[in-house]
């Protein structure tokens, strides 16, 4: 389409400063036209105007013939950039920006209608060797959730991250936009502002990866459909330094992380695990969204607004 636009442009320009060529575009024109030779008559008469207005002679006398072809030239260009605007396609960015506009204006307003890209997803490898290396290090990390009485996500901590988390599901576009661009902004203020780089471990957890880690009382309490996760309101994060995934937080630069990551969180409106006052779990962050009720109906319609987007703009 710009190829088009600017061939167009060009073609008029050299129109406007070629008296030879626009003789030569005249007779093609004047040749296609099928009409009676009283009307071909008016259009030769016509067109020899705005041939003699650009030579050497006409100049001055018929330089307001010339600005014709200026405005022809003009309307075209602008027609044509007009087209282009209004046919492009609609984005993702677009559709995730029109949706929050509607359903979060707060959010809509705090990225001024900037919509954030994810991140590309973390080497699988790299998540495993960090769960090697803390399994080593025979070290306390952080767990999958579990419900206390409050039906709040409680996660206790073991020895080691359960194994399936090194294949959890990743996929930012299964988070809820909602969530998911709120996620984004604290990645990208960690990154500008404190120079930590973050990696999602698990966003999406369906119910029935829910109901297998709930088998496991020590890995979490919670069923399918009591977990933030299964609404796509949910993430567990870890960091990223030199080139290897971090997730201990017994590294005293990945806990002043956690804790500039709590902090960053809750200022978009996010739950932060950390601040839990019975286990604290400081990777862990999640929507509260106002309203939300627990059943598979609603799980089924906020993770179907996060893949709408991917499902329809796939290239």
């Amino acid at each position: 389409m710009i190829f088009i636009i600017l061939s167009s442009f060009i073609i008029l320009s050299l129109a406007l400063l070629s008296y030879e060529l626009r003789f030569r575009i005249q007779d093609v024109f004047l040749g296609l036209i099928p009409q009676s030779k009283q009307q071909y008559t008016h259009v030769k008469q016509f067109v020899q105007k705005f041939h003699r207005a650009a030579s050497p002679e006409h100049i001055q006398s018929d330089w307001y013939l010339q600005q014709w072809w200026i405005l022809i030239a003009s309307f075209t260009l602008f027609g044509s950039i007009m087209m282009f605007t209004f046919t492009q396609p609609l984005t993702a960015s677009k559709f995730e920006s029109e949706y929050l506009k509607k359903v979060d204006p707060q959010i809509y307003a705090l990225l001024d209608g900037q919509i954030l890209t994810a991140p590309t997803e973390v080497d699988e490898q790299l998540i495993i060797e960090a769960l090697q290396e803390e399994s080593l290090a025979n070290r306390p990390v952080i767990s999958a959730q579990s419900l206390n009485l409050n039906n709040e996500d409680i996660h206790i901590p073991v020895t080691h991250i359960h194994p399936d988390i090194s294949t959890a599901d990743r996929k930012w576009h299964k988070m809820n936009p909602r969530f998911k661009q709120r996620l984004l902004v604290v990645f990208k203020i960690m990154r500008e502002q404190h120079g930590y780089d973050l990696v999602l471990l698990e966003g999406y957890r369906s119910p029935e990866r829910q109901n297998s880690l709930a088998t496991n009382s020590n890995i979490t309490k919670a069923k399918g459909f009591q977990s933030y996760h299964q609404f796509g309101l949910a993430a567990d994060i870890a960091f990223k330094r030199n080139g290897k995934v971090v997730i201990s937080e017994r590294d005293p630069w990945a806990m002043r992380g956690y804790e500039l990551y709590g902090q960053i969180a809750e200022s978009v409106g996010l739950t932060w695990g950390g601040r839990w006052k019975s286990i604290r779990d400081f990777g862990h962050t999640e929507y509260r969204m106002p309203g939300l009720k627990k059943t598979a109906e609603m799980a089924h319609q906020l993770i179907h607004e996060g893949q709408l987007q991917a499902q329809t703009f796939q290239p």
